[in-house]
């Protein structure tokens, strides 16, 4: 019997809550798949699961990254821009 794959169901829940809703979703339901997946022996299925909520849990991520390094971008460039036109600077 391989070892209980990891179910990243916590990874999950967080990703949900402070990333993206819908690909946090997917993440949750590929997560509690895994542990009923590898209870039933499909310990195959099991792996795939885990390895599904893994990867949702990073492509819900991957968004608010990419917002958050857009804002610092724009927010970098505002002060930059504000800065040469102020005569204090």
């Amino acid at each position: 019997m391989p070892p209980r794959p990891d179910n990243y169901l916590v990874w999950a829940i967080l990703a949900t809550v402070f990333c993206c809703l819908p690909f946090g979703i997917v993440a949750i339901v590929y997560a509690s798949k895994v542990n009923t997946l590898y209870d039933a022996r499909e310990y195959e299925a099991a792996m795939r699961a885990s390895n599904d909520a893994k990867k949702w849990c990073i492509i819900s991520v991957i968004p608010v990254i990419a917002i958050s390094l857009f804002y610092l971008a724009v927010l970098a460039i505002a002060a930059i821009f504000g800065c040469m036109a102020s005569v204090g600077c």
